[in-house]
């Protein structure tokens, strides 16, 4: 019997990458040079949002889609943080919401005008105080409305009910800095990913560690659920220093499924799966290819398509969400990526080439839609819920109706050793105490002018008192 290959069917092997027209592309925008390893940049189906370069404190850029093409210098930005903008994120059921964490070691929610900024925005709608350290991720939860989870480089996660503006559970677990967060498809299970080079599976409700892996031979730096396939694929570094990815089973992670060396470039490598078309794509941070691949449940489990090649080096990726797409186009999937040298946003859509011009159902199954399944005390008490679906086929143009509302929060104090610490705030960026030296030097002045105007009052009463003794008494 002769040996003969085995050839894989699948309907995306021929995928292809394309990118945007020069005029589609946003131009002249002056992204971050932060050399913290996140995308810098978010984008929903109404906005896009970037990371940008700024003296003193941090600021973003929020412009419409449609908006396409050169952007003014002095465009309208978020700059209410004092430190460094580290980590954006859109609300998945509000589209005007977005949340930003900073290295002033606070978490901050915005609300975008309709139409976009028209000037800048220094106020925001919430701001979250909680972290010892600066806070480098945010992460809302995908079924459930107003829960976020941030994680600080004080080694814990706080997972935030934005209903009463305050944290309401805290994970404490880790012993190094958290590099990255990933949820199931339910949000039910948590997955990190940390500096001490563990990977782990976390109940989030409780903080329990449920599965935890000691990667040694494989450095772990990114790592993302595989939707309801009970599987984890992370990034990261072989023992030799090549990229590497790996496939885990999350109820096992003693060894993992499979391992495969991508290249010899030290670059991160930024994983993204898809759901619906089972793809991941992995890119590279600092190179400007974007790897894609099928995943399956049965052996080999990954199987390479194909790869989208790019001169410009990409700083980080936005992904629109699935509802944004162009169905009429084909298109799977959809990035922004950030063109630090050129100061450019560049879409790149990934493309099924099909000839006909109808809906094509067997690419476009029922997705997670703009409606959340769960309340906050629903999901707080225990309750997990799927994501309510929408298809594409008509509702995909469709908005959310839901409206934030932020808590009004009482003034609270900690004090401890007759200090208000909350009122108290020491500073923590230059910026920062530079404003409250000047804040207290003019303090002082005042205080020095009512002390002297005291002292002139005091010194008439004194006069006044002395008068009235020496005078003659009457009769």
């Amino acid at each position: 019997m002769s040996w003969r290959p085995q050839y894989r069917s699948s309907k995306f092997r021929n995928v292809y990458g394309k990118v945007a027209n020069r005029e589609h592309c946003f131009d002249g925008i002056p992204i971050t040079k932060n050399v913290h390893d996140n995308h810098f940049c978010a984008v929903n189906t109404r906005f896009l949002a970037i990371v940008t370069e700024s003296a003193g404190g941090g600021s973003f850029l929020v412009i419409p889609l449609e908006q396409t093409g050169r952007i003014e210098p002095n465009y309208p930005k978020v700059c209410g943080h004092q430190g460094n903008v580290l980590d954006i994120k859109w609300n998945p059921f509000i589209d005007n919401i977005i949340a930003s964490c900073s290295e002033d070691t606070s978490v901050r929610i915005w609300e975008i005008p309709e139409g976009g900024l028209k000037r800048n925005m220094t106020e925001a709608l919430l701001e979250l105080h909680g972290h010892s350290r600066r806070v480098g991720l945010v992460e809302w939860h995908p079924t459930t409305n107003n829960i976020l989870f941030s994680a600080g480089y004080d080694y814990k996660v706080l997972i935030w009910n934005l209903d009463v503006g305050e944290p309401v559970k805290m994970i404490d677990c880790h012993t190094d800095v958290i590099l990255c967060m990933s949820f199931n498809t339910d949000g039910s299970l948590l997955t990190t990913t940390c500096k001490d080079k563990k990977l782990r599976v976390i109940e989030p409700r409780s903080g329990r560690v449920l599965q935890e892996a000691n990667c040694k031979n494989h450095r772990v730096n990114r790592v993302v659920f595989l939707g309801n396939m009970k599987r984890l694929l992370t990034t990261g570094v072989s023992r030799w220093n090549t990229r590497q990815i790996a496939l885990w089973d999350q109820e096992d992670l003693s060894m993992p499924l499979i391992e495969e060396e991508i290249d010899g470039l030290s670059g991160l490598l930024f994983p993204f799966y898809d759901a619906d078309t089972h793809m991941l794509y992995l890119a590279g941070k600092g190179d400007g290819n974007i790897r894609y691949y099928e995943i399956s449940t049965e052996k080999p489990y990954l199987s390479y398509l194909m790869e989208f090649r790019s001169p410009a080096p990409q700083k980080g990726l936005g992904v629109m969400p699935k509802h944004g797409l162009d169905v009429s186009a084909c298109e799977v999937f959809r990035f922004y990526k950030l063109v630090t040298l050129k100061g450019l946003i560049e879409p790149i859509s990934m493309i099924v080439p099909r000839r006909s011009d109808s809906y094509q159902e067997d690419i476009y199954p029922m997705t997670p839609g703009t409606e959340p399944a769960l309340t906050p005390d629903e999901w707080l008490g225990g309750i997990n819920r799927d994501p309510v679906l929408m298809s594409l086929k008509e509702g995909y143009k469709k908005s959310s109706r839901m409206v934030f509302k932020a808590p009004i929060k009482e003034k609270k104090s900690v004090v401890v050793n007759g200090i208000d610490l909350l009122e108290n705030v020491p500073p923590r960026t230059e910026n920062e105490l530079l404003r409250m030296f000047f804040r207290q030097q003019d303090e002082i002045r005042r205080l020095k002018e009512e002390l002297a105007q005291k002292d002139i009052r005091i010194r008439q009463l004194q006069l006044e008192l002395k008068n009235l003794r020496n005078s003659p008494k009457n009769c």
